[in-house]
Parts: C-alpha cells; structure tokens; sequence
C-alpha cells in the first residue's frame, strides 16, 4: 500500500515508518523543511494541501504533535499544542475530504481525551470530562478530523498512552529521575496510570492500517493497567532504584501548572476495539512493558 506518513520524523513516526517498510509498503513523508526522497513538503500552518498528495495514497497517518516537555504556565506552549496537533489534522482532513480517492486516515491523538473517571473502567464509548489542558486539545485534535469522516473516509482515531521503549521520551525522562533515587509515586498514588509498550503501539497502528473493516476511536494501551503507586514501585524495581520519595499533589499541581491533571487524573482505558478485534498484546501489564523497555529486573 501507499502511506502519507505525517510527523515521520519522531520517534514513532520514525519506527512506524521503517516497519511500514519492511511490510513493503510505500512511504511517503510529509516534511516542512527542502523534502528528500520519499518525502513531499508542506506548511499546514499557512497553505493547505493538494489534493494530488493524498490521492496517490490509501492510507494517511498523523503523528504530528510539539514534545509535551517545556515550560506549561508560558502561553506560547499551549499554542504550539494546540496548533501543531489540530492544524495538521484539520489540514489532512481537508485535503481527504476534497480528493476523489479518499484514503483512510489514521488520525494520532491521546488518552487524555477522557479526562478524570477515577477507578470507571473506559472503553472507546466512554464520554469526555473536565477541561484539563490536554483534555481540551484532544477534543480539538479528535473534532479537525470531521471534514474526512463527513467525506466517507475511514478514520481511526490514535488515543495514544504513554509509550514505552528504548529510546522513547518517557522512558527516557523516568529513567534519569529513579536513576537519581528520588522516584515515587505522585499524589496518593492511586489514579490509573495508562501506558503501553512501543511494541504493541506500532503492531495495533499497522493492523489499523492493514484491517478496512475498523474505524473510529482506538484506544492504545495495555490491557492490564497499574495505578500510579503500582507504576513506581514496579520502575522500582526494574530499574533497582528506591521509589519512596512521593510528589505530593499540591506540589504538582504548583510545578505543572495546567499540566498537573495528567499527572493527577486517573484515566482507566481498556484496549476493547482491538481486543474485539482479536488482537494479541505482547506486553499486557506493567511488569511486562518495563521489562521490554528497561531490560528483565
């Protein structure tokens, strides 16, 4: 098949983009800067797309999104969340919606789109609460994609936990802080923490891909979810760090600023559209995603 792989120079659109490959599939990036092979360039943020991008293609995905590390309380980054996530959706979704092809769009998102349910376990029909900061942008993210769904195309909508690999941002991040001793859990420590391994995120991607006969909301997270203090004490122990230093919420609340209800709300997703759909996680709890990403304890 043809992909038009947007945010193809990311850590997972990068790692999506070689699989795609080596599933000889045909990958073609979509690059604001002078494009190379195999890539065609764009500004959503001043022109729309041409129409004769994504007829040549049968499937479009979105990766597009700033890094979620900076400065929360500057309003600047809460600009570049907004603008970098929905201009690109709105912009791909347009130019599907005007073409005669229609391919399907693979449209990334997150699973802060729900929003604070506390122990209510989730599914793709569970509704959106509260207006935490990236509650709000998820909406926004999932809304730009109506122009497509309005045109018949199939999408499917990437609720994306937290990914955990070598190499990702979250590990990354995790793994310094209990490297130095002071990890712990946050707050009280019994909000659900989604997450899943990079593994299974690129596996569910590729079968969204390959599988016409699923569309709309996706959650991608692990089956079996820990809480927060399940989360640490098992990084704990993977990583054979201390995790008895707990960030109390009025702490977190001050340092993240409007960022702080990711850390504090409790989102308990279940993965029940692939599970339905037969699909087999690799990595189904806690243990086994730190043990993929960190290496066996």
């Amino acid at each position: 098949m043809r992909i038009l792989l947007a945010g193809a120079s990311g850590y997972l659109g990068t790692t999506l983009r070689h699989r795609l490959e080596q599933d000889d599939h045909q990958v073609t990036g979509l690059t604001r800067h002078e494009p190379g092979p195999d890539e065609v360039r764009w500004d959503p943020a001043r022109a729309p797309l041409g129409t004769e991008v994504v007829e040549n293609a049968d499937v479009v995905v979105n990766l597009c999104g700033s890094s979620l590390l900076g400065v929360p309380h500057v309003a600047g980054y809460r600009e570049r969340l907004f603008e970098s996530r929905v201009r690109t959706t709105r912009t791909l979704a347009d130019a599907i919606a005007a073409s005669d092809r229609k391919p399907a769009f693979l449209a990334g998102n997150g699973i802060s789109w729900y929003g604070d349910h506390g122990d209510e376990l989730l599914t793709e029909d569970s509704d959106s609460r509260g207006n935490a900061l990236l509650t709000r942008v998820t909406r926004d993210w999932q809304a730009a994609t109506g122009p497509a769904t309005a045109a018949g195309a199939r999408v499917c909508i990437l609720r994306t936990s937290p990914v955990f690999g070598s190499g990702s941002m979250v590990a990354t991040m995790l793994g310094r802080v209990f490297g130095l001793g002071v990890g712990g859990r946050i707050g009280n420590g019994r909000q659900w923490f989604p997450l899943i391994s990079s593994h299974d995120w690129m596996e569910a991607v590729i079968r969204l891909v390959d599988d016409e006969t699923l569309s709309g909301p996706v959650n991608l997270v692990a089956p079996e979810l820990p809480t927060n203090a399940e989360f640490t004490r098992e990084l704990g122990r993977v990583l054979h760090r201390p995790a008895v230093v707990p960030v109390p919420a009025v702490a977190v609340r001050l340092a993240a600023g409007p960022m702080a209800p990711e850390l504090l709300n409790s989102v308990r997703a279940r993965p029940q559209v692939l599970l339905d759909a037969g699909f087999d996680f690799r990595h189904r709890d806690v243990g086994d995603v730190l043990a993929f990403t960190y290496g066996p304890a």
